[in-house]
């Protein structure tokens, strides 16, 4: 089984610029979470600042984006992490070894800073990576930590990364 963690779980999000999807998990998942789990996020290429449609995204919805600012992978490596979850697809690629044995998962979301078009179609990108991951944080919160052996608890924690996945444009299921 899963060890009763002495603290809250600590979960690291990972993406390449650390400037939107990661940094929205992390909020989400300090808030969702209740102090059962401290989230952090990094970036295998931080960028220089967080984009100011994922704060935007974040205040919608009455989270408090303050102070957010984009930090690389190798700045976090030794802050025991229990959870690593990759939410793009480059940061799979080239994520460091992270030491302490962590469980790994790939959620991955597309990048809402490459959408094209208007303030408006951008914005809603960023709320359609928000919910995606919003989703799967809360079902990442209703697994059972400390009641299945590990292997499996990690299976569950992956399989979560496909929630979303047949999305239609308004985030809904098609």
């Amino acid at each position: 089984m899963i060890r009763e963690p002495a603290g809250p779980l600590r979960v690291l999000f990972v993406c390449t610029g650390n400037s939107a999807r990661s940094q929205m998990a992390e909020v989400l998942l300090n808030h969702r979470g209740h102090g059962a789990f401290r989230a952090g996020s990094a970036g295998t290429r931080p960028a220089g600042a967080v984009h100011p449609l994922a704060a935007r995204a974040l205040t919608e919805i009455g989270l408090d984006a303050t102070g957010l600012r984009p930090k690389a992978v190798e700045s976090v490596l030794g802050d025991g992490w229990d959870l690593v979850i990759t939410v793009c697809d480059q940061a799979k690629e080239s994520c460091p070894f992270i030491p302490g044995m962590p469980m790994l998962a790939h959620w991955g979301v597309e990048d809402p800073a490459a959408a094209e078009g208007d303030e408006s179609q951008r914005l809603r990108a960023f709320r359609l990576a928000r919910d995606t991951l919003k989703r799967r944080i809360d079902l990442l919160l209703a697994l059972p930590f400390g009641a299945v052996e590990r292997l499996a608890l990690e299976a569950k924690i992956r399989a979560i990364g496909s929630v979303g996945k047949d999305d239609g444009p308004e985030g809904r299921r098609s």
